[in-house]
């Protein structure tokens, strides 16, 4: 992996302290799925239940180019409408050893949290806008037996020191579902 030491967890959460950015993080049994993440929170209760909640797609496109598309859990995204909005060519799914190879973590932890460990920068991050449009937001810190709760000004903020812009845009808007 870019022959760099993978930031795990513990290692994310720490970083995320050092450079003094807010978040709280709950561990739980894994979650694979939305509806078991949904059915998780609805036994945690408040504040658990608030915010955005969000699913994360590790996309290849035929010439190559990486991307981690954001966005909440509810969003009905096709992956054939998305490549023309992102200026991608046919994207597929990763496959999950360039997952753990460019991002350090494995199906079913996918998060925006992994760019920490994008050091080539190979990805380009793609955030749905109306994600944006909530101040508490939720994601594995790099591994789907906890989940984080940050504000969008951290995230922002931690996706800028991690080195990489995200491309912000309404993907159901743009692919005009």
């Amino acid at each position: 992996m870019q022959n760099q030491p993978i930031i795990t967890k513990e290692g994310c959460l720490d970083w995320l302290s050092d450079h003094g950015i807010a978040h709280e993080t709950r561990e739980h049994e894994a979650l694979h799925t939305v509806e078991e993440a949904q059915a998780a929170r609805a036994l945690w209760g408040s504040p658990w239940d608030r915010g955005g909640h969000c699913k994360n797609l590790f996309l290849k496109d035929k010439k190559g180019a990486l991307f981690l598309v954001v966005t909440l859990e509810a969003r009905a995204l096709r992956l054939n409408q998305l490549g023309a909005p992102l200026g991608a060519a046919r994207l597929s799914f990763a496959t999950a050893e360039l997952l753990w190879d460019t991002l350090g973590v494995r199906p079913g932890s996918v998060t925006p949290f992994a760019l920490i460990n994008d050091h080539a920068h190979k990805v380009t991050a793609v955030f749905d806008a109306p994600m944006l449009e909530f101040e508490r937001l939720h994601y594995h810190p790099l591994d789907n037996r906890a989940t984080t709760a940050i504000s969008k000004d951290a995230l922002m903020a931690f996706v800028a020191a991690t080195g990489h812009k995200p491309i912000i845009i309404d993907l159901e808007a743009a692919a005009g579902t």
